[in-house]
């Protein structure tokens, strides 16, 4: 029995799942304040099956061991699952490119700590 969607993650990952079957996402925890985003932790997760829902994220995330307020997801191919070694090389490369361009958020699936769907804005100088 499928679980049901409360929030628009559970939305987005049923609904990716739907689209494209089991996936790997790769994910970053961020930091939100009034004027910056900055990434935290980042880790893998193979989905299979359309059961994933916020509160498993939530517990999930509670693993991390730092103070979190959002978390932006990608998906880590267009094929599909991608095996742990290739999973690990492309969080890598992604953390690294966030860590330099905080716009690369724009490219994922945002959402904040009540697994409600954000928007990355660009802040214009007064």
């Amino acid at each position: 029995m499928t679980a049901p969607i409360q929030t628009d993650f559970d939305e987005w990952i049923a609904g990716t799942h739907g689209e494209v079957g089991d996936f790997t996402m790769l994910f970053v925890l961020v930091r939100i304040t009034e004027t910056t985003v900055e990434p935290l932790r980042s880790a893998w997760l193979h989905v299979v099956g359309d059961e994933t829902r916020w509160p498993e994220m939530v517990s999930l995330f509670a693993g991390a061991g730092v103070a979190w307020s959002g978390a932006v997801f990608f998906r880590a191919g267009r094929e599909g699952l991608v095996r742990d070694a290739e999973a690990r090389a492309r969080l890598g490369a992604l953390t690294r490119k966030l860590h330099e361009d905080r716009t690369l958020i724009r490219e994922g699936e945002f959402f904040n700590a009540d697994g409600l769907r954000l928007q990355l804005e660009e802040l214009k100088p007064h």
